[in-house]
């Protein structure tokens, strides 16, 4: 936990800490990055997706007719901040293949730092869903509270969101904008340099995930 928050979870999974320390590395080349990536999501997934609802269906075995648990409602949503987001779908969706995908656009202003939006696209009935929103980053948390937004004032309500590496700064920032949001992180970094790049970091997820500059 977090400052003693229930809502926000900094997961302890050897693996997990194993796994960033390996995309920290600068030397770490594109392909197996994004292989990481996408690991580290199926980690962080499984403590995430704990708490989903469950109800109990008749399933014929080959010995008998016995009442086990699926998930339960409407599949689970998906929803990447694009275009570093996408790394982390691949892994969630081992977890849950059947979940839907949304999408939201962003970019960051270079001189303010705030995020616009340019796209957005959630899938139907948004209000009904269990919402996973990613990012591999959570650094200003100007963007994962933005994003948040729209899916709000779209009707999602039942919100998690899920980061590789954080800054202390966008975790008040997300906590404070959005306190009913639960916040899984993979690990909580020192804070944000002068151009608000998390430091230590491991330099600019997008860029490595797709290998582009």
């Amino acid at each position: 936990m977090y400052n003693g928050n229930e809502n926000i979870v900094i997961c302890e999974h050897p693996l997990i800490k194993h796994k960033i320390t390996m995309l920290r590395n600068k030397e770490t080349g594109t392909n197996e990055f994004r292989a990481i990536v996408e690991e580290i999501a199926m980690l962080m997934g499984y403590e995430a997706l704990r708490d989903l609802k469950l109800q109990y269906v008749d399933v014929e075995t080959p010995l008998e007719t016995a009442s086990c648990p699926v998930i339960a409602g409407k599949k689970p949503a998906i929803v990447p901040i694009l275009r570093a987001g996408l790394g982390l779908v691949g892994g969630l969706l081992k977890l849950m293949p059947a979940a839907k995908i949304g999408h939201i656009g962003l970019y960051r202003d270079e001189e303010t730092h705030e995020p616009h939006e340019y796209y957005c696209k959630l899938p139907a009935p948004i209000e009904l869903r269990k919402i996973f929103v990613v990012d591999p980053m959570l650094a200003t948390g100007g963007s994962a509270v933005a994003a948040i937004d729209f899916i709000k004032q779209h009707g999602g309500k039942d919100i998690t969101f899920m980061c590789v590496i954080a800054a202390p700064e966008g975790v008040e920032k997300l906590q404070k904008a959005h306190p009913d949001v639960k916040i899984f992180i993979g690990d909580l970094d020192r804070g944000l340099n002068e151009n608000a790049y998390i430091c230590p970091g491991l330099g600019d997820a997008g860029d490595r995930i797709f290998g582009t500059k």
